[in-house]
């Protein structure tokens, strides 16, 4: 039986910090639309600079911080990626046209034989 792991947000502090994160996006938002008299630039920039604070706010609690480390994980693993080169890139998509080709003149050949063989032979009813 495979039992799986839930993480939990377990501290008092970062319990906050999520909860500041949450109402710093929700007052940015608020005030971008509340700023509408002000002009766009305003606007805007009450929007970026709310949801800027937001996103460190994240960054320094716990789970900011597991997040981080995940995309350091993740990008140290793409970069081992042997990626295919455009010589590789162009037969393959070559291969797959000509599939999607030969299925699609199969599909047809089959259905049309089917039509000759019910409409014509079997029930007699000519077009």
């Amino acid at each position: 039986m495979a039992t799986s792991q839930v993480e939990t947000v377990s501290t008092g502090a970062d319990k906050a910090k999520l909860f500041a994160v949450v109402a710093l996006v929700v007052m940015s938002v608020a005030a971008f639309y509340l700023l509408a008299k002000q002009g766009s630039v305003v606007q805007w920039g009450a929007l970026l600079v709310g949801l800027a604070v937001a996103v460190v706010v994240f960054l320094i609690s716990e789970p900011g911080r597991q997040f981080l480390a995940f995309a350091r994980d993740a990008w140290r693993e793409v970069k081992k990626v042997v990626w295919p080169t455009r010589k590789e890139s162009l037969q393959m998509t070559a291969y797959v046209f000509a599939f999607v080709v030969v299925m699609a003149l199969f599909l047809w050949f089959t259905d049309k034989t089917l039509e000759w063989v019910f409409y014509d032979l079997i029930l007699g009813w000519r077009k």
